[in-house]
């Protein structure tokens, strides 16, 4: 894990200064060591600034092939790349290191972007092919490694991060459009809250030459469709085994590292199921690192230790308050780039400092699980309906006499459950996700806060069209249950935008996370099971539990899904983060943010202290994201 900075110029010659400033300002990511490499004609350059986990003494980066016409920088991981390695040698190829990182640059001269199918693993590389004059940037399937980019003038910009970017000359400046589409939904897969910035979205790669860029898929979540998934069918006992060898597999090839790797534990099934897994192929004792809580319903010290003791992990535990996440909340937003709605962005950001302090360059996670195997609440509710539905369209059927048009009978079901703001997303897919529901119920009180210019801007704009319209929905989505399609577009959005920008509250202290759930042949094998096995009566994520079953106390085998939140900023009002809320949001700098009206802002800071727990805490996302933004305009001048 590493950061990686490119510049490809059409006219003036690549500044060796603003190379080496762009690599500077995410040095953090890779504090071993910081490269620059510049090309003879200086019109492209790359920067790397490295975290040494794998081959340490002969791993540096830019890596160039045997005619040193290929160059590379990598931010990640490639499994299973000593098989790759040897085969590569077999066929004639010449290594410079022992690193994984070099088999991207081999596999390119033999099969150019086809070789992305062949690299498996956590990454984001940016090639200059100096031949073909073209370079070449990719991001893992899930998104799991950022991966920015900017034009400006005849110039283009690529970092791990945005404020390399912005080190590098571009300009930092709030998208006003983007911040609209995140404040009531999220961005959309390649666009990110800065004017002018994109991402390369998740399974992805770009290509640039003098004559432009153009975007690729090179991977999709590609589920079966329910008549394929007939197909496929195998007995229960058969995809338990089958889940417990792939997971098995892809823990233990995320233990490869020449250094020590530690476990995230809370008192969940996936990060329990992660760290038994680990523990049966490691040959010392893993370290668990367990965040912990002042307030008894948020802890999960006690469980988690259960877990440890029981597959015999060392444990430690790391225990933060309110202080903590007053104290450290500017960081974690500056790190973090985007908004969050929980201060448990905070407790990730303080977990890496502490794992980071222990030695420790490398920790496995259970990120993802959810997302694979249904584990979220909204899953029920979307299986719930899609029952519902199919019942009704039965009965409609044999009432008409029809043998078809189950589709049309869905969108006439259930006619005032859509609020009318949603109406796009039921007119396309039949039915409203209940996750994107619940977010845009949640989201619909920040219409009060607007301020009404910035709000008649964008008066007309329908964001779940736009949601929408990036996503191929005849390809991906038509034929596919209601709990599929949902979770389709669930990790097409939150994962990338939301769940997994905690990669930069790792890489923030130098720490790699590495995540076996979202290893791609996990994930194509758990694509085929079928919806009754991932949640199973009112149990979630039932194959997966079975599977994990040796390495689960009783305690966690029986506990339903506890999501990982920090205690909220509005539990009480005499804790620190929340007297840093009321402060930060009355001030000039918010004043400055033109997206809100901060007198209406300062109604609702006054009525706080008013209300009872209940509703300070049904509030508290709302006053997350205000406290978010106010941190990117003070830390980025934006």
């Amino acid at each position: 894990m590493c950061g990686i900075v490119a510049i490809l110029s059409k006219g003036e010659p690549i500044s060796a200064s603003v190379l080496f400033r762009a690599t500077q300002q995410i040095k953090y990511r890779g504090p071993d060591k910081q490269c620059q490499w510049i090309a003879s004609h200086q019109q492209v350059g790359l920067g790397h600034a490295r975290l040494s986990i794998i081959d340490p003494t002969t791993g540096d980066q830019p890596i160039a092939n045997e005619d040193e016409q290929l160059h590379l920088i990598v931010n990640g991981e490639f499994y299973d790349f000593e098989r790759i390695q040897r085969e590569l040698k077999h066929r004639g190829h010449r290594f410079r290191t022992r690193s994984d990182s070099e088999i991207a640059l081999h596999l390119y001269e033999e099969l150019g972007t086809q070789c992305l199918h062949h690299l498996r693993g956590e990454f984001a590389f940016i090639l200059w092919d100096e031949s073909n004059q073209l370079l070449f940037a990719a991001r893992d399937r899930f998104g799991i490694k950022p991966l920015f980019y900017a034009m400006v003038g005849d110039t283009l910009y690529l970092a791990s991060e945005a404020k390399a970017l912005f080190a590098a000359g571009v300009p930092a400046r709030w998208d006003h459009e983007s911040f609209f589409q995140q404040l009531f939904l999220y961005v959309n897969q390649d666009r990110t809250l800065f004017e002018g910035v994109y991402q390369v979205p998740p399974g992805h790669y770009l290509l640039a030459t003098r004559y432009g860029i153009k975007l690729e898929r090179y991977w999709d979540l590609d589920y079966p469709t329910e008549e394929d998934a007939l197909a496929l069918r195998r007995t229960d006992a058969e995809y338990i085994e089958q889940i417990r060898h792939k997971l098995e597999e892809a823990v233990q090839i995320r233990l490869r590292a020449d250094v020590p790797v530690g476990s995230f534990l809370s008192g969940g099934l996936d990060s329990s199921t992660v760290l038994g897994m680990a523990a049966k192929y490691s040959p010392e004792a893993i370290r668990a690192f367990t965040v912990t809580f002042d307030g008894a319903g948020y802890d999960e010290g006690a469980i988690a230790r259960e877990t440890a003791s029981l597959v015999g992990a060392d444990f430690q535990p790391i225990p933060l308050n309110q202080s903590d996440f007053a104290d450290h909340i500017a960081d974690t937003i500056w790190h973090a780039e985007t908004l969050d709605t929980n201060s448990r962005g905070v407790a990730r950001y303080l977990q890496s400092r502490v794992v980071h302090d222990s030695g420790y360059k490398v920790v496995l996670s259970g990120d993802g699980s959810d997302e694979i195997f249904g584990g979220y609440s909204h899953v029920r509710q979307d299986l719930l309906l899609d029952n519902t539905l199919q019942q009704s369209a039965k009965v409609v059927q044999q009432g008409l006499g029809e043998t078809s048009g189950k589709k049309s009978t869905s969108n006439a079901i259930l006619p005032n459950s859509t609020p009318t703001f949603l109406a796009s997303v039921q007119q396309t897919l039949g039915f409203v996700p209940a996750w994107l529901k619940n977010v845009a119920v949640d989201r619909a009180f920040f219409h009060v806060l607007l301020a009404p210019d910035y709000a008649s801007k964008f008066a007309q704009q329908d964001i779940y069209r736009i949601f929408l319209n990036q996503f191929d929905v005849q390809g991906q989505l038509v034929g596919r249950s209601l709990v599929i399609q949902s979770l389709y577009l669930w990790s097409k959005s939150i994962l990338p935008n939301y769940s997994l920008f905690a990669e930069r509250l790792e890489m923030a202290h130098a720490l790699e996370i590495r995540l076996p759930f979202l290893d791609h042949h996990v994930f194509e094998l758990v694509r085929e099971i079928p919806i009754s096995l991932l949640t199973h009566g009112t149990r979630e994520k039932y194959v997966l539990r079975e599977a994990a079953r040796p390495f689960l106390t009783d305690t966690v085998y029986a506990r339903p899904k506890h999501p990982f939140t920090a205690p909220p900023a509005t539990l009480t009002t005499n804790n620190e983060l929340y007297t840093l809320m009321q402060d930060s949001l009355r001030s000039s700098v918010m004043a400055s943010v033109l997206f809100f009206d901060q007198a209406m802002i300062i109604t609702l800071l006054d009525k706080l202290p008013e209300m009872d727990e209940r509703k300070r805490i049904a509030l508290d996302s709302t006053m997350m994201m205000l406290l978010s933004t106010y941190f990117l305009q003070a830390r980025y001048n934006l």
